[in-house]
């Protein structure tokens, strides 16, 4: 049975993907812990970044890196959270985020009831500084996610 998120990678379920290439995708979480919370996303179905092959795992981490950069630019914030679970859905998946202070590590405290208009707006200020760092031909969305190869 498909995971939740190869049903959002399939179009399945919508989701605001601002990243994806041929190993992986990046999607805004519906439960972030600041604007701009992000999650990257295998798209083969790998349970754990343990089962991942080398090239995979490093390439999820330096997408995630390369999120993470974008983000510090565009919310101007001085760490970039970065976790990694895996219980609720288990699909290798690299949560990050912009955290201006220790508050915003709590992953049992995310934003409630946040307006479809602001996580447009994050998604859209997160393609706009990945574009403008050079990373345009990964950068997704708005509208159906490309497929692989």
């Amino acid at each position: 049975m498909a995971t939740l998120f190869t049903k959002i990678i399939n179009g399945e379920i919508p989701g605001r993907f601002v990243w994806a290439d041929d190993v992986c995708v990046a999607f805004l979480t519906i439960e972030p812990l600041t604007d701009g919370h992000t999650m990257v996303v295998t798209r083969d179905e790998i349970e754990q970044w343990t089962d991942a092959d080398d090239a995979t795992w490093t390439h999820v981490q330096q997408v995630a890196k390369t999120i993470a950069e974008a983000q510090q630019a565009e919310w101007g914030v001085p760490r970039i959270g970065m976790l990694l679970e895996g219980f609720l859905v288990p699909h290798l998946h690299i949560h990050v985020w912009p955290a201006a202070s220790a508050a915003d590590f709590d992953p049992h405290a995310p934003m409630k009831d946040v307006s479809a208009e602001r996580f447009d707006a994050a998604a859209e200020r997160l393609r706009e500084r990945l574009t403008s760092m050079g990373h345009g031909e990964q950068v997704a969305g708005p509208g159906p996610l490309p497929a692989k190869g």
